[in-house]
């Protein structure tokens, strides 16, 4: 039977600190932040080397979240890796393939055609890395926890996507794209050697044989579901047409702050979302109990779409700016429908179910860079951004009502 954190509530004595207390709770912390920050310095720096080299906001939207396309295939494929029964050995292993992409970035010279193939690879192996990461964060804290480790991973991811951008753009005045890809493959390889430090592997989990048919199996089982699909849908979808709206920052910023000046523009609009994001998650995750979190979803995810609606008239950065940083909070919306999600999910198969959200959630953020920089080749940014902000209200409204059945649906025992 799954484990239904529905209407548990963080245990009183639970915070950040003590959640930080737990060493191997502390090392997934750690080396998840040191992924992020590798991650958001080297997606800025190729979209920037793309935008310069192609002036494409096709292009440069696709070179950021272009990975992102990659992660669906680990869903489809070897997903179940993620509840095998040596998940450390698994992180390390996916771990060492993504370094080893991110040092291939640094090269000179590389062709982008090489530099995009890199993107799917590393996307693909990404997502299988980030189903294992959440398997083992079940199992380290316990289910009363689990919102409130999320929060904190997200209050992070946050917090060093702003310093990501806004130091991104700074060491692009001074360095070339390789030297940051540089940066990011040191960080990459410290996020290695912490999970190998403080992750201990664990034996209590039931011998499954990975692969395609183990995986194909869960899918189906979890794609059967309606309230299931319904969280997913709204995990996915409107959130990833609004990272869409954030692909076009670099091709939006010229048209106000000249071209010179588009690293540092973007870097202020992408730090707002981020600012934004962190505040969010910190309030939802940290103040606000489940039942609470469940009630303002709603209002939480037209929050992140509706701010975009004033790039109708295309406002300067500064504007865009405290627009796109009230929108970011809109982003902890995902708090609440994550716990649903796991509410509706069998033990045995949290790693899996929790990665195929995962990927899924950044497909769609690949998938919303694409559509958005294809409307911006025959629009203006500005437009492109409000009609995807426009998409994203129009679903999040017409698919209330199927979150709302969710709750009330759970997962029999053969179902999984």
């Amino acid at each position: 039977m799954p484990t239904d954190t529905s209407t548990s509530h963080t245990h009183p004595t639970t915070t950040y600190r003590s959640l930080l207390r737990n060493r191997e709770f502390a090392g997934l912390y750690s080396s998840f932040t040191l992924t992020v920050a590798a991650i958001t310095l080297s997606g800025f720096a190729l979209g920037t080397l793309v935008n310069h080299q192609t002036r494409s906001p096709f292009l440069t939207a696709v070179a950021m979240y272009g990975a992102t396309f990659a992660t669906v295939l680990g869903a489809l494929t070897l997903m179940s890796v993620a509840d095998g029964d040596r998940p450390r050995r698994t992180l390390l292993t996916l771990q060492c393939v993504s370094l080893a992409g991110v040092a291939t970035q640094a090269v000179p010279g590389l062709p982008l055609l090489a530099r995009f193939g890199l993107l799917l690879v590393l996307g693909f192996f990404q997502s299988l890395g980030t189903g294992t990461r959440m398997g083992l964060l079940a199992e380290v804290v316990p289910n009363s926890a689990y919102a409130l480790a999320r929060s904190l991973m997200n209050i992070t991811s946050g917090g060093m996507a702003i310093l990501g951008y806004t130091i991104g753009a700074v060491l692009l005045r001074y360095l070339s794209p390789q030297e940051v890809f540089a940066i990011a493959t040191a960080l990459t390889a410290s996020a290695l050697l912490i999970v190998a430090a403080t992750v201990r592997e664990r034996s209590i989990r039931p011998t499954r044989r990975p692969g395609l048919r183990q995986t194909w199996r869960t899918n189906i089982a979890l794609f059967s579901h309606p309230g299931q699909r319904a969280l997913l849908l709204n995990l996915w979808v409107p959130n990833g047409l609004i990272v869409g709206c954030e692909a076009l920052f670099i091709s939006y910023a010229p048209e106000h702050a000249g071209a010179f000046l588009a690293a540092g523009s973007a870097g202020m609009l992408l730090a707002a979302g981020s600012a934004g994001m962190l505040l969010g998650d910190l309030t939802v995750g940290r103040l606000l109990g489940a039942e609470q979190r469940r009630r303002y979803a709603f209002a939480l995810r037209l929050l992140l779409a509706v701010p975009y609606l004033l790039f109708a008239l295309n406002p300067p950065v500064l504007v865009a700016a405290v627009a796109v940083f009230i929108a970011g909070a809109g982003f902890a919306a995902t708090l609440p429908l994550q716990e649903q999600l796991l509410a509706l999910t069998p033990d045995p198969v949290r790693g899996q179910v929790q990665g195929v959200e995962s990927a899924g959630r950044m497909t769609w953020q690949g998938l919303g860079a694409a559509i958005a920089g294809g409307v911006a080749q025959y629009f203006t940014p500005g437009t492109a951004i409000t009609a995807m902000a426009a998409t994203s209200v129009a679903i999040t409204v017409f698919t209330r009502p199927l979150v709302a059945r969710a709750r009330a649906v759970r997962v029999e025992p053969g179902n999984a």
